[in-house]
């Protein structure tokens, strides 16, 4: 097998056990109504950047996009970018085995962290 195909089995496994996971995690929610909870928002009652995406994920499994908005409008937002972020890095390494992110990816996930952040912040406010 070449070196490429090796790549992209790598990456065809990986990506199937990470969604894989997912799904086994979102029946499991669906089912029990038991998530694993925030320690920021256990803690200190306030909602931190990524309070939402359990609810947001298991919107998007059945289709729901305007529940899935509701539920984390930012990171909603933000999953193209953050798609092609990820297509470019596991394309980058199937051709040419490369792990370095390039910098067009670096500015789309630092602004991603920026935007998230301000994000957590103001919701806290209101």
């Amino acid at each position: 097998m070449s070196t490429k195909k090796k790549r992209l089995f790598r990456i065809i496994t990986y990506a199937f056990c990470i969604l894989m996971a997912g799904f086994v995690y979102g029946i499991f929610v669906n089912y029990t109504g038991f998530a694993i909870p925030c320690p920021i928002r256990t803690v200190t009652g306030l909602k931190c950047p990524g309070c939402g995406v359990t609810g947001m994920c298991m919107a998007l499994m059945q289709f729901h996009f305007r529940e899935a908005f509701l539920c984390h409008p930012m990171l909603f937002a933000l999953l193209p970018a953050l798609g092609a972020v990820c297509a470019g890095s596991m394309i980058n390494y199937v051709k040419d085995g490369t792990k370095q992110t390039r910098t067009w990816q670096k500015r789309i996930l630092y602004a991603s962290i920026i935007l998230l952040v301000g994000y957590g912040v103001v919701r806290n406010l209101g």
